[in-house]
């Protein structure tokens, strides 16, 4: 039996030391405090929708509050988040940009002027994916907002965010050429200028 056994022992032991650790997630303290120390960001982005479609263009955040989502030219489509609203200009239609309250919006975490993914039920899952950190947060008090899927690289950075409607379906913007620092005014976020720009009425 010792015959048998003392082989296969070796062996195990010799296997558990050849595999590779497993990776920590980065701390959601740590996340935390990389998100607040966010300005402003812009980057391009690819968006990936529930059916499968693409879509690019630039996205410009000045935190606290205010993001800009650029599809294509000056007067294509156009998500604004800023005064605690985001609205959404449709280029193919005379109407007046579709408006929400951005707490309503899984992305008021991201910009909120103090994240803080240790409050408590905001962060559902939080694990390591192929070398990332992925971290799914929601408002505790409206789970039926949807969630968001935030993932980080190394040191940390945020490589991309899924918005998880209440409907089952997921949007993914993977971003790139990510730059930090410098200014943008504010009316780069102003919604009802923006819409007298496009000759478009607003409520």
């Amino acid at each position: 039996m010792k015959r048998i056994t003392r082989p296969l022992f070796a062996a195990l032991a010799s296997l558990a030391l050849a595999m590779p650790a497993l990776a920590e997630p980065l701390s959601l303290k740590e996340l935390s405090t990389y998100l607040n120390s966010l300005g402003t960001v812009r980057a391009d982005f690819v968006q990936t929708n529930d059916d499968g479609s693409k879509s690019s263009g630039r996205l410009t955040i000045k935190r606290p509050g205010r993001m800009r989502l650029e599809y294509g030219g000056a007067n294509d489509a156009l998500v604004l988040g800023s005064g605690g609203q985001v609205a959404i200009f449709d280029p193919g239609s005379n109407e007046p940009p579709y408006r929400f309250p951005m707490s309503k919006s899984p992305l008021s975490i991201i910009l909120a002027r103090n994240v803080d993914l240790t409050t408590a039920r905001m962060v559902v899952s939080h694990k390591e994916v192929n070398g990332d950190t992925v971290v799914r947060a929601q408002d505790p008090s409206h789970p039926e907002y949807g969630s968001i899927d935030l993932i980080f690289g190394d040191r940390p950075v945020l490589k991309a965010w899924v918005v998880n409607d209440d409907g089952g379906g997921r949007t993914t913007v993977q971003l790139t050429k990510m730059s930090l620092g410098g200014s943008v005014g504010d009316g780069t976020f102003n919604i009802s200028a923006e819409a007298r720009r496009r000759g478009t009425p607003i409520d």
